[in-house]
């Protein structure tokens, strides 16, 4: 079944003392954009992130935002600066002397004072990784599943508005039959009005049919119009990224419909192709919407 573009998935994941949360809006494109706003201890995974989306996602302006909480002891280290320490111990203990009191210097005081000890994150924690991609796959699978939901009820109208084509091309068809025997018979009473009794040449005036019948006529375009709603049919049936394909078909339908129309000399003819013309431009637009 088609998707649309548009979507939200969201997903959260709590594991051991760590919190996930991501959100992930998807809007129309030309092409798949991936663009991810996470925090700066987990952007070493940021490629890691538009991989798995991409397994999923085919085309659409996609904007991801993730939250990251981490109160476990993974992905972190605890680091002591030895060199900013012994600076504060030298000048502790030399402040001492010039007072002239006990230089009692504990290593848990030493480790209080600023920048002596921090707490790092490992960006090469593989079960952090693991998590996070893990919640971008359910995020993800959400989306997906809104896409396809919405690209359903797309499906269901373009198929109307393309039966609904197909029933006009059956009456530009059948009007089209009787194009050429009308024209016999309105240019032999033109022409026996104009010679009143002389004999009209009956050569001349298939030579005259002849060209007339190879100007308007619409049995070409005609045909290759049904084999285009044929195409569009069968395409809403896939599964398949059918965006691009719709749309080429859709300007293709456009161009036979402009054809037929500057051919067929016949007011419902013209009347059918107008109708056609509508229904084609509501499809290019709802079109632009499918993945």
């Amino acid at each position: 079944m088609i998707k649309s573009m548009t979507g939200y998935g969201k997903a959260t994941l709590s594991q051991d003392q760590k919190e996930y949360q991501v959100e992930i809006k998807s809007v129309n494109h030309r092409y798949l954009d991936i663009s991810v706003k996470m925090p700066r201890t987990l952007s070493y995974l940021e490629e890691e992130v538009k991989k798995a989306i991409a397994t999923k996602v085919k085309r659409g302006k996609i904007d991801v935002f993730i939250t990251f909480e981490n109160n476990s002891s993974e992905g972190k280290e605890i680091k002591i600066n030895t060199e900013i320490a012994k600076i504060y111990i030298d000048e502790l203990k030399k402040l001492a002397k010039q007072e002239d009191i006990l230089a009692n210097i504990e290593v848990t005081e030493i480790s209080k004072f600023p920048d002596v000890l921090s707490i790092q994150n490992n960006q090469e924690d593989e079960t952090i990784k693991v998590e996070l991609i893990e919640t971008v796959s359910h995020a993800t699978d959400k989306l997906v599943q809104m896409r396809a939901v919405e690209g359903n009820k797309m499906a269901e109208d373009l198929l109307i508005r393309i039966q609904a084509i197909q029933e006009k091309v059956k009456e530009i068809s059948s009007l089209s039959t009787g194009l050429i025997e009308e024209y016999v018979v309105k240019l032999e009473g033109r022409i026996k009005e104009i010679l009143k009794n002389q004999e009209v040449d009956e050569t001349r005036l298939a030579q005259e049919v002849v060209i007339y019948a190879d100007k308007c006529s619409v049995e070409e375009e005609v045909t290759r119009l049904k084999s285009h709603i044929s195409q569009f049919e069968k395409l809403l049936k896939t599964d398949e990224p059918i965006g691009k394909k719709l749309d080429f078909i859709i300007q293709e339908m456009n161009r036979e419909t402009n054809t037929i129309g500057s051919k067929a000399n016949h007011l419902e003819i013209t009347n059918d192709v107008i109708d056609i013309k509508t229904e084609l431009e509501n499809i290019r637009e709802q079109i632009q919407n499918i993945e």
